[in-house]
Formats: C-alpha cells, structure tokens, sequence
C-alpha cells in the first residue's frame, strides 16, 4: 500500500493511496482532517481487539471504518443499498468506496500522518 502526503494551498493536508487503497485515502481526508483525537481512538481500538475475536466500527460523515484483530475495511456510507435495486446483470462501480487492508498496514500509515502533520 503506497501513499502520499501533501500540502494544499491553505497549508491543510491532502492524502493520496495507491490504485486500490483510494478510500483509505479519503476516509483521512474527509474524516481525519489532522484530528489526533481520532487517530487515538483508532489506535486503542487496534489494541482492544487485537488477540480477539471482536471487532471494531466507528461511523462518520461519510465513511465508516471497520476493524478486527486483522484488517481493516473502509466504506462509503452510500453504498447502503440492497442488491435489488440493482438491475440484473449490472454491478456498481466501488473500488473508490470500499477497501481492505491489514490492521498493521494501516496503523504504518496512521504513525506516518501523525508524524506529517506535526512537521507543521
């Protein structure tokens, strides 16, 4: 899981992840917004669950972040909806509202944002 991290014009920063990994991406930029508040709150729910067969979730605005003891998966809000609304034969486009990766990837790229944010 590759990423960036940049600056935008207002000094606010911006998350960029690999072809796959793009909510991730976004869930920093619409949820995080450089709250270590949240950060925190995602790191001690790494630790409550790890070892365990519980799991973890945390609603936002616009996405919600799920977790057990070995991965994580992110998702768009919106994409609450039932199959059958669907027509038959017809799939929607989410690779840029889910995705999965490992609770320790993830944690790496929490520790890195924390680090850049603080380079203030």
């Amino acid at each position: 899981m590759e990423y960036e991290f940049l600056r935008d014009v207002t000094g606010g920063v911006k998350v960029r992840m690999s072809m796959g990994h793009e909510v991730v991406g976004h869930w920093f930029n619409e949820e995080v917004k450089e709250n270590v508040a949240l950060l925190d709150e995602v790191e001690q729910a790494a630790q409550a669950v790890k070892g365990s067969e519980r799991s973890w979730q945390r609603t936002g605005y616009e996405y919600t972040l799920w977790m057990d003891e070995e991965e994580v998966m992110i998702r768009a809000n919106q994409l609450e909806f039932s199959g059958d609304e669907m027509e038959e034969g017809m799939n929607y486009y989410d690779e840029e509202s889910l995705s999965l990766c490992g609770v320790e990837d993830f944690l790496q790229v929490v520790a890195a944002y924390r680090a850049f944010i603080q380079q203030k």
